[in-house]
Parts: structure tokens; sequence; C-alpha cells
């Protein structure tokens, strides 16, 4: 198994103010990218949000591939979206893509 860190982009098309996305990365702390080597050497925020709603979800996974990494990071990003009472309809997601792999040197 290997340790990828997954982008996942998004859209707030609903309004996620700010006690909503804390709760959002409350959700995604366990999939936390700053506890790789990666992660945090290049110091990568788990949601990164822009003034046109517009996010980045970024998450460690472990998985044999980088399409089965990018498959588990875009459920677990799903599920926390759920969590938080967020859906398809007021949280677009995009594709999920390979951003590094983990390397412990």
């Amino acid at each position: 198994m290997t340790t990828y860190v997954i982008s996942v982009p998004g859209t707030f098309t609903g309004g996620a103010g700010h006690d909503v996305r804390e709760e959002l990365v409350s959700a995604l702390r366990p999939a936390d990218p700053h506890r790789t080597h990666m992660g945090a050497q290049e110091d990568i925020d788990i949601l990164t949000v822009h003034d046109d709603d517009t996010f980045t979800v970024r998450l460690t996974v472990e998985a044999d591939s980088g399409p089965e990494a990018e498959g588990k990071a875009r459920r677990l990003a799903e599920s926390a979206l759920t969590a938080v009472g967020l859906d398809d309809g007021t949280a677009l997601l995009g594709p999920a893509v390979v951003t590094g792999i983990d390397t412990q040197e």
C-alpha cells in the first residue's frame, strides 16, 4: 500500500458559512495531509475555499494504485459533506486527482 495525497475540487452552490466549513474540516480531519511527510513539508491544507465559493479538499489515503486512491478520496469527501448537511445539490465535486505520493525518507 502507498500513501497518496489526493485533491478533490468542488463548488459550494448553496452557501456554506464559516460554521459549516469548520464542521467539514473536522469531518475530514482523519485524512489530513499534514500527517504525511509531504503534507507537513509543503503545508497542505485539508480545505481551501476561494472567494467564488470554489474549494479544494486535500486528503491522504492508503491504496494500491492512483485510481483506487482517487476513488477512496472522493468517497471520503462525499461522506464528510453529507455528514455536515451538504449534498451534491449544495456542494458539487469535480474529479479527484493525485496531488502527490508520500515518501518517508
